[in-house]
């Protein structure tokens, strides 16, 4: 089963978690790669525009995957993804998106796929992020932001991801505030009232290494793989 990891908020931390459980997946024997559909801010360089989150999650993944399958978007400025786009004349459309995603299936057993900010982001004058979940017919993996504010940003996108149709596997706890006032007693609130299970909490870091980090997401390695691979009646 593949995966879409979405965030309470933009910088919460979707890229460590997505590298992560590439880590972890890899550790449980899955061959598993990530994709980065559409990437705001991103440097000129020899071969292309080139995003340091997708290049995180190349990095992570099973085999060498093309950077232009990972990252079918990859847009110049670092704004809203529709904006951003706007900027470089281009749409952003669904079919190539769904078309790489297809081509990286072919190579893996789970695809990762890291959203772009949070949940209810344009990505174009037609479409919204839930069209593209809803496309690739992914369930979802909220990422949490521990910082001042979350436990409202995280009911609200829970309730959004609900009302908008998708499914909610479960949710990780990223520490970006490791000065975060009562860190404890609001991951504690969290766990009591979102409506799905905690599947891993990420230390804060100062230089965060995915593979060193992986234990932290076996609880949602083995989620992925169990809905995948089902026990037999």
């Amino acid at each position: 089963m593949s995966v879409f990891v979405t965030g309470t908020d933009t910088g919460v931390g979707k890229s460590l978690v997505s590298a992560t459980l590439l880590a972890a997946l890899g550790a449980n024997g899955v061959r598993a790669v990530g994709m980065k559909p559409i990437a705001s801010g991103c440097a000129a360089t020899p071969a292309g525009w080139r995003n340091d989150d997708a290049r995180l999650l190349a990095a992570h993944s099973a085999g060498d995957p093309p950077y232009a399958l990972v990252n079918p978007y990859a847009l110049r400025d670092a704004v809203a993804p529709h904006l951003a786009a706007a900027g470089m004349g281009v749409e952003i459309q669904l079919d190539p998106i769904a078309a790489s995603f297809a081509a990286l299936s072919t190579n893996a057993q789970c695809v990762v796929v890291e959203g772009v900010g949070g949940w209810a982001v344009p990505l174009s004058p037609r479409l919204m992020q839930a069209d593209l979940v809803r496309a690739l017919d992914l369930p979802v993996l909220l990422v949490v932001g521990l910082r001042l504010g979350c436990i409202n940003h995280a009911l609200l996108s829970a309730r959004a991801i609900a009302a908008d149709g998708q499914r909610l596997i479960g949710w990780v706890a990223s520490c970006v505030d490791a000065q975060m006032a009562r860190a404890q007693d609001n991951l504690a609130t969290l766990r009591e009232r979102l409506p799905a299970a905690c599947l891993g909490v990420l230390p804060h870091a100062a230089a965060p290494d995915p593979r060193a980090l992986a234990p932290h997401l076996h609880a949602a390695a083995r989620v992925i793989c169990a809905a995948a691979y089902p026990p037999a009646p």
